[in-house]
């Protein structure tokens, strides 16, 4: 265990970092094993989002391709174009007709404010950014700091946010299964129990977080996996899903480990997984943070 996402077998991650000539902005693309669930769980008051109503249970598709977390807000949801055309190339996608590549990519995507944050407005991530984190994911250990999505984060308007990651292994009746999340912190809030107050920057953020086990779910119960792991970002920062912010949860569930057919005990599995679900989006917020602290305090427009 490398305490990162990619801790859950088959996840992979990919990130493109832009710095320096006016941009700060990046791609963080999440690529899970092919037959993955999904579930999302959108409660910030100003998402930026492209796809999400795909991973409702009462939609067609149960299976998530790709989820792209990217910075430049809306402009910046163009990059799921550029991993549905890697997938795409692969032939991995929902099939659509009879002939081999025939598939239409199911990416669902949600951005992050960080707008002028390197000097000039317009650089924010482009199609071609998202293919190239596509083609860099691997299942090595998550990069952590002012990478990927989190390169432009800001926390509180002053301090420097970044991508933060965790996991943890829960025990199941069989074994046990492994729960991972990684954070893009950008958040309007601070850390809880650390230094007070906000700036003066803009309050346009957001929380981004990806949530992964190994745990066979259906769509239902992986969707209630993202709404239960809000409560990591509740527990992390404060305040927390504020009409300036997008927060969003995405959760995956790769299939590999049964929980009980038995009902009450299947239950039980399910409330203790979400539990520590919420528990590594706390843990993966605050490593974020962290990671990102050596940058020093927030400067608008850094050079």
């Amino acid at each position: 265990m490398t305490g990162s996402l990619t801790d859950v077998d088959g996840v992979h991650v990919g990130q493109v970092t832009r710095r320096g000539d006016g941009w700060l902005t990046g791609v963080t693309v999440v690529l899970p094993p092919p037959g993955t669930v999904g579930g999302v769980d959108v409660r910030g008051g100003g998402p930026g989002t492209h796809e999400t109503d795909a991973l409702d249970p009462r939609t067609l598709v149960p299976t998530v391709d790709a989820v792209v977390l990217t910075g430049g807000s809306a402009y910046g949801l163009v990059t799921a174009h550029g991993v549905q055309r890697f997938l795409a190339e692969r032939g991995r996608g929902f099939p659509v007709g009879t002939a081999p590549g025939e598939v239409v990519p199911i990416v669902p995507a949600a951005a992050v404010f960080d707008l002028g944050r390197g000097g000039v407005f317009a650089n924010h991530p482009t199609e071609e950014m998202g293919h190239a984190a596509a083609a860099a994911a691997s299942a090595g250990p998550v990069e952590r700091g002012v990478v990927g999505a989190g390169t432009g984060a800001v926390v509180g308007g002053r301090w420097k946010g970044g991508v933060g990651s965790a996991s943890a292994k829960v025990a199941v009746a069989d074994g046990e299964v492994v729960v991972a999340a990684l954070a893009v912190v950008n958040a309007v809030g601070v850390p809880v129990g650390g230094p007070p107050g906000r700036g003066e920057a803009s309050p346009l953020n957001t929380t981004l977080v990806v949530v992964a086990t190994d745990a066979a779910m259906d769509p239902a119960e992986t969707s209630r996996t993202a709404t239960a792991a809000h409560a990591g970002l509740a527990r992390a920062l404060d305040p927390v899903h504020t009409l300036a912010d997008g927060d969003t949860v995405f959760a995956l569930a790769t299939g590999a480990v049964p929980l009980s057919a038995d009902r009450p005990a299947r239950v039980g599995q399910l409330v203790e997984l979400q539990r520590v679900a919420a528990e590594v989006v706390r843990v993966a917020v605050l490593d974020g943070v962290a990671s990102a602290e050596a940058v020093g305090e927030w400067a608008r427009f850094p050079g």
